[in-house]
């Protein structure tokens, strides 16, 4: 549905996208992974041609991202609200499903369902900027879907939401897929991509490190389980590639209070691959 080769992307001596190149699969949900300023956002204004790549090549099923085809057959969440807060929910949902192509009847039609999809029928006469964060997150992602587009991206769909209106616009994505939507899904939240990604890609300083389904990826690089053992002199933590055999040795050493054992995640494998020293 997406394709993505060695595309590169610099603003000044800074390289946002270096050399990327990725597929995605029609009805899959992607997740594109990597910490902030990892290049995850510019990918996106890449792919649906709002920047231009200085090299390499975007196709969305053969057509240029620039060509009225396949923009038709794009929406987008940005990271960056695209709301008009001094309209409604359902003005904003009509102005752009507008902008898509629809009129008339089929555009009453799409906004109400859109409104229905992300649970804001009720709220469909009140101006935005009465909104709360979680709510002007899942208009925004309503915008991206009332043309009922093939190909979805979504840039941090979730970022400052309750945790309410996170659940929410879960089941909200893994709806669409059902309903056969690709979805390129960008964000830094790991348990995020683990619940909802069928493959995953982790990108650091514009390069793609490592794709892999979750459960491949945490064997590959997600390290070793860690059993922690908790005595009355305080904890230990064991590195072991058996629990099982390591608590059996545990056992024999003296009186273990209480045990926990930590497995391997997708968040090991983001630090082991992108590493854990802070970057602003």
């Amino acid at each position: 549905m997406l394709y993505l080769e060695d595309i590169r992307k610099s603003f000044g001596q800074i390289r946002a996208v270096d050399g990327l190149s990725l597929e995605l699969r029609r009805g899959e949900i992607f997740g594109l992974l990597g910490p902030n300023g990892a290049g995850k956002t510019t990918t996106v204004n890449l792919a649906v041609g709002v920047l231009r790549p200085e090299a390499g090549r975007i196709e969305i099923e053969g057509e240029s991202p620039l060509a009225a085809k396949a923009r038709r057959r794009m929406g987008v969440a940005p990271q960056a609200l695209a709301l008009y807060d001094d309209l409604t929910g359902e003005e904003n949902l009509t102005f752009f499903g507008r902008l898509q192509g629809l009129a008339g009847a089929r555009l009453s039609d799409k906004v109400q369902w859109a409104l229905d999809f992300v649970q804001l029928s009720e709220r469909r006469k009140d101006r935005v900027k009465t909104y709360s964060g979680g709510m002007k997150r899942r208009l925004n992602l309503a915008v991206a879907v009332t043309h009922e587009p093939d190909l979805l991206l979504l840039d941090e769909p979730t970022a400052g939401v309750d945790p309410q209106s996170r659940n929410a616009l879960f089941d909200n994505i893994l709806s669409l897929r059902k309903m056969g939507r690709t979805i390129l899904y960008t964000t830094h939240y790991m348990e995020e991509a683990q619940r909802l990604c069928d493959r995953v890609g982790i990108m650091d300083q514009g390069r793609l490190l490592a794709l892999d389904t979750v459960d491949n990826l945490i064997a590959a690089h997600g390290g070793s389980e860690v059993v922690v053992a908790q005595w009355d002199w305080g904890e230990e933590r064991i590195e072991t590639q058996d629990p099982i055999e390591e608590l059996a040795k545990l056992r024999v050493r003296g009186r273990l209070l209480r045990f926990r054992v930590e497995r391997p995640n997708l968040e090991s494998v983001f630090l082991t691959l992108t590493g854990k020293h802070l970057r602003d």
